[in-house]
Protein backbone atom coordinates (compact mmCIF):
# COMPACT_ATOMS: atom_id res chain seq x y z
CA UNK A 1 0.00 0.00 0.00
CA UNK A 2 1.31 3.43 -0.89
CA UNK A 3 2.36 5.70 1.94
CA UNK A 4 0.87 9.18 1.86
CA UNK A 5 3.54 11.86 1.77
CA UNK A 6 2.76 14.68 4.15
CA UNK A 7 4.31 17.49 6.06
CA UNK A 8 2.95 17.68 9.59
CA UNK A 9 0.58 20.36 10.84
CA UNK A 10 2.42 20.29 14.15
CA UNK A 11 5.66 18.71 15.27
CA UNK A 12 5.87 19.85 18.88
CA UNK A 13 6.32 17.82 22.04
CA UNK A 14 7.23 14.18 22.71
CA UNK A 15 6.30 12.18 25.83
CA UNK A 16 8.82 9.73 27.31
CA UNK A 17 8.53 7.07 30.02
CA UNK A 18 10.84 7.37 33.01
CA UNK A 19 10.59 3.59 33.58
CA UNK A 20 12.67 2.99 30.47
CA UNK A 21 15.46 5.31 31.64
CA UNK A 22 14.61 8.16 29.31
CA UNK A 23 15.71 11.76 29.27
CA UNK A 24 13.07 13.70 31.19
CA UNK A 25 11.86 17.09 30.04
CA UNK A 26 12.20 19.86 32.63
CA UNK A 27 9.47 22.06 31.14
CA UNK A 28 6.17 21.49 29.39
CA UNK A 29 4.64 23.78 26.78
CA UNK A 30 1.27 23.77 25.01
CA UNK A 31 1.15 22.69 21.36
CA UNK A 32 -1.17 25.51 20.28
CA UNK A 33 0.72 28.76 19.97
CA UNK A 34 -1.44 31.59 18.72
CA UNK A 35 0.07 34.06 16.28
CA UNK A 36 -0.52 37.68 15.50
CA UNK A 37 -1.60 37.45 11.89
CA UNK A 38 -3.98 40.37 11.52
CA UNK A 39 -1.95 42.36 9.03
CA UNK A 40 -1.64 41.33 5.39
CA UNK A 41 1.60 39.48 4.78
CA UNK A 42 3.97 40.77 2.12
CA UNK A 43 7.25 39.28 1.06
CA UNK A 44 10.28 41.49 0.73
CA UNK A 45 12.78 40.11 -1.76
CA UNK A 46 16.22 40.52 -0.27
CA UNK A 47 19.27 41.31 -2.34
CA UNK A 48 21.17 38.38 -0.83
CA UNK A 49 18.92 35.58 -2.12
CA UNK A 50 21.21 32.54 -2.51
CA UNK A 51 22.50 31.79 -5.99
CA UNK A 52 20.68 29.33 -8.20
CA UNK A 53 18.47 28.89 -11.27
CA UNK A 54 15.19 30.78 -11.62
CA UNK A 55 11.99 29.14 -12.85
CA UNK A 56 8.51 30.37 -13.74
CA UNK A 57 5.56 28.30 -12.49
CA UNK A 58 2.39 29.01 -14.46
CA UNK A 59 -0.76 27.90 -12.63
CA UNK A 60 -4.49 28.25 -13.19
CA UNK A 61 -4.48 30.71 -10.27
CA UNK A 62 -1.62 32.88 -11.56
CA UNK A 63 2.17 32.88 -11.91
CA UNK A 64 4.91 32.18 -9.38
CA UNK A 65 8.62 32.86 -9.89
CA UNK A 66 11.00 30.74 -7.80
CA UNK A 67 14.72 30.36 -7.29
CA UNK A 68 16.36 27.03 -6.45
CA UNK A 69 19.40 27.03 -4.18
CA UNK A 70 22.76 25.89 -5.53
CA UNK A 71 23.79 24.57 -2.10
CA UNK A 72 21.06 21.90 -2.23
CA UNK A 73 22.28 20.45 -5.56
CA UNK A 74 20.49 17.09 -5.44
CA UNK A 75 17.10 18.76 -5.02
CA UNK A 76 17.98 21.54 -7.48
CA UNK A 77 19.05 19.16 -10.24
CA UNK A 78 16.12 16.81 -9.71
CA UNK A 79 13.61 19.68 -9.85
CA UNK A 80 15.23 21.06 -13.01
CA UNK A 81 15.16 17.62 -14.65
CA UNK A 82 11.48 17.09 -13.90
CA UNK A 83 10.50 20.63 -14.92
CA UNK A 84 12.35 20.40 -18.25
CA UNK A 85 10.63 17.17 -19.24
CA UNK A 86 7.17 18.50 -18.33
CA UNK A 87 6.67 16.21 -15.35
CA UNK A 88 4.77 18.86 -13.41
CA UNK A 89 2.51 19.95 -16.27
CA UNK A 90 -1.08 19.33 -15.18
CA UNK A 91 -0.49 18.33 -11.54
CA UNK A 92 -2.84 19.69 -8.89
CA UNK A 93 -2.20 21.60 -5.70
CA UNK A 94 -3.64 18.62 -3.86
CA UNK A 95 -3.09 19.74 -0.26
CA UNK A 96 -3.80 23.31 0.82
CA UNK A 97 -3.93 24.60 4.39
CA UNK A 98 -4.59 28.27 5.05
CA UNK A 99 -1.86 30.02 7.07
CA UNK A 100 0.41 26.98 6.65
CA UNK A 101 1.38 25.89 3.12
CA UNK A 102 0.31 24.72 -0.35
CA UNK A 103 1.54 21.33 -1.62
CA UNK A 104 1.81 19.90 -5.13
CA UNK A 105 3.86 17.53 -7.30
CA UNK A 106 1.85 14.29 -7.11
CA UNK A 107 1.69 12.86 -10.67
CA UNK A 108 -1.39 10.82 -9.71
CA UNK A 109 -3.30 14.08 -9.41
CA UNK A 110 -3.21 14.93 -13.13
CA UNK A 111 -6.38 13.04 -14.02
CA UNK A 112 -7.79 12.49 -10.54
CA UNK A 113 -11.55 12.51 -10.05
CA UNK A 114 -13.13 14.91 -7.62
CA UNK A 115 -12.76 13.87 -3.99
CA UNK A 116 -10.09 11.22 -4.62
CA UNK A 117 -7.43 11.10 -1.91
CA UNK A 118 -4.04 12.21 -3.23
CA UNK A 119 -0.51 12.60 -1.91
CA UNK A 120 1.10 9.18 -2.47
CA UNK A 121 2.44 9.59 -6.00
CA UNK A 122 5.97 10.23 -7.16
CA UNK A 123 8.62 9.26 -9.71
CA UNK A 124 9.55 6.05 -7.89
CA UNK A 125 12.56 7.33 -5.96
CA UNK A 126 13.45 9.58 -3.05
CA UNK A 127 16.19 12.19 -2.64
CA UNK A 128 18.72 12.19 0.23
CA UNK A 129 18.04 14.98 2.71
CA UNK A 130 19.92 18.25 2.21
CA UNK A 131 18.77 20.04 5.34
CA UNK A 132 20.93 23.18 5.47
CA UNK A 133 19.54 24.53 8.73
CA UNK A 134 19.80 27.20 10.07
CA UNK A 135 20.94 28.68 6.75
CA UNK A 136 17.66 27.76 5.06
CA UNK A 137 14.48 27.82 7.09
CA UNK A 138 10.68 27.84 6.72
CA UNK A 139 10.09 31.54 6.25
CA UNK A 140 7.12 32.89 4.28
CA UNK A 141 7.75 31.98 0.64
CA UNK A 142 10.18 29.11 1.31
CA UNK A 143 10.11 26.16 -1.14
CA UNK A 144 10.65 22.76 0.49
CA UNK A 145 10.39 19.05 -0.24
CA UNK A 146 7.58 16.93 1.18
CA UNK A 147 8.41 13.52 2.64
CA UNK A 148 7.04 10.61 4.64
CA UNK A 149 7.25 10.74 8.44
CA UNK A 150 10.21 9.99 10.67
CA UNK A 151 8.94 6.60 11.83
CA UNK A 152 9.20 5.10 8.35
CA UNK A 153 11.77 7.59 7.08
CA UNK A 154 14.33 8.33 9.84
CA UNK A 155 16.85 9.63 7.29
CA UNK A 156 14.28 12.26 6.23
CA UNK A 157 14.64 11.53 2.54
CA UNK A 158 12.55 13.78 0.33
CA UNK A 159 9.81 12.81 -2.10
CA UNK A 160 11.16 12.63 -5.63
CA UNK A 161 8.64 15.21 -6.87
CA UNK A 162 6.29 16.61 -4.22
CA UNK A 163 7.05 20.05 -2.80
CA UNK A 164 5.34 22.79 -0.84
CA UNK A 165 5.46 26.57 -0.56
CA UNK A 166 5.24 28.04 2.94
CA UNK A 167 2.75 30.71 3.92
CA UNK A 168 2.51 30.24 7.69
CA UNK A 169 1.88 32.87 10.34
CA UNK A 170 3.63 35.71 12.10
CA UNK A 171 4.91 35.12 15.63
CA UNK A 172 5.81 37.40 18.49
CA UNK A 173 9.36 37.30 19.90
CA UNK A 174 7.95 35.70 23.06
CA UNK A 175 6.30 32.91 21.07
CA UNK A 176 9.51 32.28 19.13
CA UNK A 177 11.45 32.09 22.38
CA UNK A 178 9.10 29.42 23.69
CA UNK A 179 9.29 27.50 20.42
CA UNK A 180 13.08 27.68 20.52
CA UNK A 181 13.10 26.24 24.04
CA UNK A 182 10.92 23.38 22.83
CA UNK A 183 13.19 22.83 19.84
CA UNK A 184 16.26 22.63 22.06
CA UNK A 185 14.50 20.16 24.35
CA UNK A 186 13.47 18.07 21.34
CA UNK A 187 17.06 17.97 20.07
CA UNK A 188 18.22 16.73 23.47
CA UNK A 189 15.44 14.17 23.66
CA UNK A 190 16.17 12.88 20.17
CA UNK A 191 19.84 12.34 20.95
CA UNK A 192 18.98 10.71 24.26
CA UNK A 193 16.54 8.34 22.55
CA UNK A 194 19.29 7.20 20.18
CA UNK A 195 21.63 6.55 23.13
CA UNK A 196 18.87 4.60 24.81
CA UNK A 197 18.37 2.51 21.67
CA UNK A 198 22.06 1.70 21.64
CA UNK A 199 21.90 0.61 25.29
CA UNK A 200 18.65 -1.37 25.19
CA UNK A 201 20.33 -4.73 25.98
CA UNK A 202 21.82 -3.28 29.16
CA UNK A 203 18.51 -1.61 30.06
CA UNK A 204 16.64 -4.91 29.66
CA UNK A 205 19.15 -6.73 31.86
CA UNK A 206 18.88 -4.09 34.59
CA UNK A 207 15.09 -4.15 34.46
CA UNK A 208 14.99 -7.98 34.64
CA UNK A 209 17.29 -7.79 37.65
CA UNK A 210 15.04 -5.08 39.14
CA UNK A 211 18.17 -3.00 39.59
CA UNK A 212 16.64 0.45 40.00
CA UNK A 213 19.95 1.93 41.16
CA UNK A 214 21.69 0.64 38.05
CA UNK A 215 18.92 2.02 35.83
CA UNK A 216 19.16 5.44 37.45
CA UNK A 217 22.96 5.46 37.16
CA UNK A 218 22.68 4.58 33.46
CA UNK A 219 20.04 7.27 32.95
CA UNK A 220 22.27 9.88 34.54
CA UNK A 221 25.21 8.76 32.41
CA UNK A 222 23.14 9.03 29.21
CA UNK A 223 21.92 12.48 30.27
CA UNK A 224 25.53 13.53 30.84
CA UNK A 225 26.52 12.26 27.40
CA UNK A 226 23.55 14.00 25.80
CA UNK A 227 24.21 17.37 27.38
CA UNK A 228 27.92 17.09 26.63
CA UNK A 229 27.54 16.16 22.97
CA UNK A 230 24.47 18.06 21.76
CA UNK A 231 25.05 21.65 20.70
CA UNK A 232 21.48 22.84 20.11
CA UNK A 233 20.81 25.00 17.08
CA UNK A 234 19.02 28.22 18.00
CA UNK A 235 17.33 30.88 15.87
CA UNK A 236 19.43 33.55 14.22
CA UNK A 237 18.55 37.24 14.28
CA UNK A 238 17.52 36.91 10.63
CA UNK A 239 15.09 34.09 11.46
CA UNK A 240 13.54 36.06 14.31
CA UNK A 241 13.17 39.08 12.05
CA UNK A 242 11.50 37.08 9.28
CA UNK A 243 9.19 35.10 11.54
CA UNK A 244 8.01 38.27 13.29
CA UNK A 245 7.59 40.38 10.14
CA UNK A 246 6.65 38.12 7.19
CA UNK A 247 5.93 34.89 9.07
CA UNK A 248 6.47 31.22 8.31
CA UNK A 249 6.34 27.78 9.94
CA UNK A 250 9.29 27.63 12.36
CA UNK A 251 8.18 24.31 13.90
CA UNK A 252 9.23 22.56 10.65
CA UNK A 253 12.80 23.90 10.73
CA UNK A 254 15.58 21.35 10.60
CA UNK A 255 13.21 18.53 9.62
CA UNK A 256 12.58 19.08 5.91
CA UNK A 257 14.84 20.14 3.04
CA UNK A 258 14.29 23.78 2.09
CA UNK A 259 15.74 24.09 -1.40
CA UNK A 260 14.43 27.37 -2.81
CA UNK A 261 12.16 30.35 -2.35
CA UNK A 262 9.55 32.46 -4.11
CA UNK A 263 10.87 35.60 -5.80
CA UNK A 264 7.56 36.85 -7.17
CA UNK A 265 3.97 35.67 -7.06
CA UNK A 266 3.13 35.20 -3.39
CA UNK A 267 -0.20 36.80 -4.24
CA UNK A 268 -0.87 33.68 -6.32
CA UNK A 269 0.20 31.43 -3.44
CA UNK A 270 -2.10 33.41 -1.11
CA UNK A 271 -4.98 32.85 -3.51
CA UNK A 272 -4.28 29.10 -3.61
CA UNK A 273 -4.04 28.75 0.18
CA UNK A 274 -7.41 30.40 0.64
CA UNK A 275 -9.22 27.96 -1.66
CA UNK A 276 -12.17 26.10 -0.17
CA UNK A 277 -11.12 22.51 0.63
CA UNK A 278 -12.60 19.15 1.56
CA UNK A 279 -11.84 17.10 4.68
CA UNK A 280 -8.48 16.01 3.21
CA UNK A 281 -7.38 19.60 2.50
CA UNK A 282 -7.83 19.14 -1.26
CA UNK A 283 -9.32 22.20 -3.00
CA UNK A 284 -12.91 21.64 -4.10
CA UNK A 285 -12.11 23.34 -7.41
CA UNK A 286 -8.97 22.02 -9.06
CA UNK A 287 -5.94 24.34 -9.13
CA UNK A 288 -3.28 23.09 -11.55
CA UNK A 289 0.27 23.77 -12.58
CA UNK A 290 0.12 24.47 -16.31
CA UNK A 291 3.88 24.51 -16.84
CA UNK A 292 7.22 25.17 -15.19
CA UNK A 293 9.84 26.84 -17.36
CA UNK A 294 13.51 27.41 -16.59
CA UNK A 295 14.62 30.98 -17.27
CA UNK A 296 17.62 31.17 -19.56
Amino acid sequence: MKKKILIPVAALGVTFLVSTALYASHKAYPDGLQSNNDEMKTITIKQDVPAGPTLDIVTTAGDIKIRLYDDTPLHRDNFLKLAKKGYYDGVLFHRVINDFMVQTGDPDSKNADKGVMLGSGGPGYTIPAEIEYPKHYHKYGALAAARTGDEMNPERKSSGSQFYIVTGKKYSPQQLSRMEEMSVQKQLQSYFMELQRQNMDTIRQLRLAKDSVGLENLRQELIKQTEGNVKPVTMSEEQVRDYTTIGGTPHLDGQYTVFGEVLEGMDTVEKIQKAETDGRDRPLEDIRIISIKVEE
